[in-house]
């Protein structure tokens, strides 16, 4: 190879490459980082709102207000080609209808409590029982089927930020106080997507925040050839019906050890009987520092997501009910812990908000 053709080969490699980066770049004094629309009107004649979050990198994540659903994120594979790599559907209406891959803020109490009740400073609380005898996600109405209040946040410096409200009336669902609930979804230009909870009670309460996105890195096809690990050694075994028995026990030797990167679909033939995938809650720690939590990478588009938080636990759920096309990564405190004294606890009372984080980070390779 001469010298002059290697140099003009060298040369359009790089231009090449810049004109793919300038795709995705954006003049970041000029970028309209949020912006807000029109998504229906629920069945009561609620309006909904459609706000899109913009980084300088081209990246977009849309949230709605019913639920405070991330309705969209847009993230690129290894090629640069940019794919929504979460579930969701376009109208209120299916929304509503129960869609079953929603993104959605799961409250007061995400995942399961034993018998639909719970005691509380001597007094017993009883709640819906909508999962067999149990209660799951917050009763018949929780967070994920409210419209919450968009409130404005001042321009931020390499990132774009929603801040999502919602006030919880005592008695709702059955659980005591008045909770105010505040979820912030902000899109960083280092292509992260930060999610921050807050909540604050004027009595003692239960309070178990998650969001629900069903991630699928390809943007469509099975979950199952996604490789992930997750930094955990011990999970808290189920009973029949989903509900945590009490026991901490060792991942060792198990179909549900990710400490090393494995095919999530490569142990379901050892999984116990009676689960087409995994349900499972997976410990890391004591909680309130921010910590790696799970690692999903998809290997056809070069995907990766990492997932840090401050929560103490994550529930791995790989879409059962909806063909294994997804997989859900929770961020969240264990499951019924408000009937296991050694677990973290649950209770927020006044004067002691709840405050935690998930950092969704995104890059392919």
């Amino acid at each position: 190879m001469s010298p002059n053709f290697a140099i003009r080969a060298g040369a359009t490699a790089i231009l090449s490459l810049l004109a793919s980066v300038s795709v995705f770049a954006a003049d970041p004094a000029s970028l309209t980082r949020v912006s807000r629309n029109p998504f229906g009107k629920t069945r009561d004649d609620i309006a909904v709102e459609q706000v899109t979050l913009r980084n300088s990198r081209g990246l977009t994540a849309k949230v709605i207000t019913y639920g405070a659903i991330l309705q969209e994120l847009q993230a690129p594979d290894r090629k640069g080609n940019l794919t929504n790599i979460v579930l969701s559907t376009d109208t209120i209406g299916k929304y509503e209808q129960g869609f079953g891959g929603a993104a959605a803020v799961i409250g007061r109490v995400a995942n399961r409590i034993a018998g639909a009740q719970f005691e509380l400073e001597g007094r017993v609380h009883q709640l819906a029982a909508n999962n067999g005898k149990n209660s799951i996600h917050g009763g018949n109405k929780g967070f994920a089927q409210v419209v919450w209040t968009v409130e404005e946040l001042g321009p931020q410096a390499q990132e774009s930020a929603v801040r999502l409200t919602y006030l919880s009336r005592d008695g709702e669902e059955g659980y005591p106080g008045n909770l105010k609930v505040s979820v912030t979804y902000t899109l960083t230009d280092d292509n992260a997507l930060r999610i921050d909870y807050g909540a604050e009670s004027d009595r003692a309460t239960i309070v178990n925040l998650t969001n629900h996105a069903y991630w699928n890195l390809a943007g469509g096809g099975s979950c199952l050839d996604n490789v992930l690990s997750i930094p955990s050694a011990f999970y808290t075994p189920n009973d029949s019906a989903l509900i945590p028995t009490g026991e901490i026990r060792s991942l060792e030797g198990t179909p549900m050890d990710f400490r090393k990167p494995t095919r999530i679909g490569e142990r379901f033939d050892r999984l116990p009987p009676g689960l087409n995938g995994y349900d499972h809650n997976f410990l890391l720690g004591t909680g309130g520092e921010m910590r790696l939590a799970a690692r999903l990478l998809e290997p056809r588009s070069g995907r990766i997501l990492e997932v840090r938080t401050t929560e103490p636990a994550i529930q791995l759920y790989t879409g059962n009910h909806l063909g294994n096309t997804a997989v859900c990564l929770e961020t969240q405190h264990y499951p019924d812990s408000i009937h296991q004294p050694h677990f973290p606890s649950t209770v927020v009372r006044p004067g002691k908000p709840l405050r935690e984080t998930a950092l969704f980070t995104l890059r392919a390779e």
